[in-house]
């Protein structure tokens, strides 16, 4: 779904933000004071779309999907290095390389609050849809599950990084006590699950299949994409069942056969895609700001910052024979000739960079056209491989694995046991997903966080690092009604 459609209806919804108060550490501005009267302008179905459009374009935002979401999830990783130059920090990225990571962090307080301000639109979205009566009413049914989608996407996100956290569940009210307290108290990270459970339930039994969406439609959340996120939920708590059953209700997609055609603007919301943050049409559009720019080779011949470079730890990883078009796909090489023709040249300042942030029709002054591919049909599979094995069921899972290594032309794995089947999986995971921001929270509910940072000079300690760091300015606003997570 290009954004052109998105950011104009997004006017709408943001309209209402006006005189009302402020929770500062949370970004999330009280919108309850709208009229019947306002609200009788949107009461339409572009007004209807317009509440939930303002929710899909937050994650074009620069505080939600670009720099400081590469810094914790990327740059903090096996994964990637700060890159750039030497003399360029990029903030705290530079500190996020070396996991010396503190609660005034920059990137830690730029996603919290960017996600906080996306739930609060989808809260606005799913207060007002429902009183718009003159919307067609499947309409309004189908956008309520979207928005409900991507409020569990935002939640994910945080109880991932954060574990428990405020779970703001409707417009928070001004003159309400208990709302301001709803604002300012963490809950558990249980509560959070399930409340993501709650809101993927409800969007699954109402969104259509991919199938159902044409042109500027395309790429709206789908009932695939409910089901691949509860599976993906499901698999974070170890329920290893319900994962499998949720992945198996993800149908009529399938694997993209040259990986590389993935991560082309021709591959946006293919047959593999089953969610996407989308970028723009073409130059001059407001798209993901400057998260191809951030990502970009820097220097003499380059176009970008060059942050987030593909660690040498990664280019290693490539180590089984035959494994080179993932490789490829993923790693832009210095003295390389890119798909579209583009040459780096040996005057770039680092030898890596991340292809799958590349843009084809990037141009050094616009923001990135290029889409964030967030689930795809791979992951699902490696989600049923992994849940399967789980379940001591090691021929399946084998099955599962085998067609994500068939399509990058490897041999069928050779893994036997349980042990050995799940070790082949991560390996898997972080080959295929690799620099798609996932890895740093897959080392750490696997358990391997501690010797994998250690394998890349980084030192993980236990008991602190699992969980980043609660931002400095919401416990300070607080006031005791939530503590920071261990060791910060």
């Amino acid at each position: 779904m290009k954004k052109k459609l998105i950011l104009v209806s997004a006017i709408a919804a943001l309209a209402f933000t006006a005189n009302s108060c402020r929770t500062d550490s949370l970004d999330v501005t009280p919108t309850s004071n709208i009229s019947t009267q306002d609200l009788s302008l949107f009461n339409n179905n572009e007004g209807a779309e317009g509440f939930s459009n303002s929710v899909y374009a937050k994650f074009l935002d620069w505080n939600l999907s670009s720099f400081a979401w590469v810094g914790i999830t990327n740059i903090i990783s096996d994964d990637a290095d700060k890159g750039s130059s030497p003399g360029d920090a990029g903030g705290d990225k530079d500190l996020l390389d070396k996991l010396d990571i503190t609660a005034t962090g920059s990137s830690f307080n730029d996603v919290w609050q960017g996600s906080y301000q996306g739930i609060n639109r989808a809260n606005q979205a799913l207060e007002y849809i429902p009183q718009l009566d003159k919307a067609d009413a499947a309409l309004r049914e189908r956008l309520v599950g979207e928005v409900k989608f991507l409020r569990a996407f935002l939640y994910f996100n945080l109880v991932r990084g954060w574990g428990g956290v405020p779970i703001v569940d409707h417009v928070p009210s001004p003159a309400l006590e208990e709302d301001r307290a709803m604002l300012l108290t963490r809950k558990s990270a249980e509560e959070v699950y399930a409340f993501i459970i709650q809101d993927l339930e409800a969007a699954a039994a109402v969104l259509p299949s991919k199938g159902a969406y044409s042109g500027n439609n395309v790429g709206r959340a789908t009932k695939g994409a409910a089901n691949a996120l509860l599976a993906k939920v499901y698999l974070y708590q170890k329920n290893w069942q319900k994962a499998l059953d949720h992945a198996n209700l993800v149908t009529g997609y399938g694997l993209t056969e040259d990986f590389g055609d993935i991560y082309k603007i021709s591959g946006e919301n293919n047959q593999e895609s089953i969610f996407e943050i989308q970028g723009t049409g073409g130059p001059g559009e407001p798209g993901i700001q400057q998260y191809s720019q951030t990502q970009g080779a820097r220097g003499a011949g380059g176009w970008g910052w060059g942050f987030g470079t593909p660690s040498q730890n990664l280019v290693d990883a490539f180590d089984e024979a035959g494994d080179t078009e993932r490789r490829d796909a993923t790693i832009i090489f210095r003295n390389s000739t890119l798909y579209d023709g583009r040459i780096i040249p040996s005057t770039v300042e680092n030898p890596y960079y991340n292809y799958k942030a590349y843009s084809s029709n990037y141009t050094g002054a616009d923001d990135s056209d290029t889409n964030i591919r967030y689930l795809r049909y791979s992951e699902v599979l490696l989600i049923k491989a992994e849940a399967l094995n789980e379940l001591g069921q090691i021929g399946p899972a084998a099955v599962e694995l085998n067609k994500v290594r068939l399509r990058a032309n490897l041999g069928v794995s050779t893994a036997s046991g349980q042990g050995a089947m799940r070790t082949a999986i991560w390996k898997e995971r972080r080959l295929e997903l690799a620099l798609e921001h996932d890895r740093w929270f897959d080392l750490v509910r696997t358990g391997q966080a501690k010797d994998a940072m250690a394998a890349d000079g980084k030192t993980f300690i236990t008991g602190r690092h699992e969980l980043f760091p609660i931002p400095q300015p919401f416990i300070n606003e607080s006031k005791g009604l939530s503590t920071p997570n261990p060791g910060y």
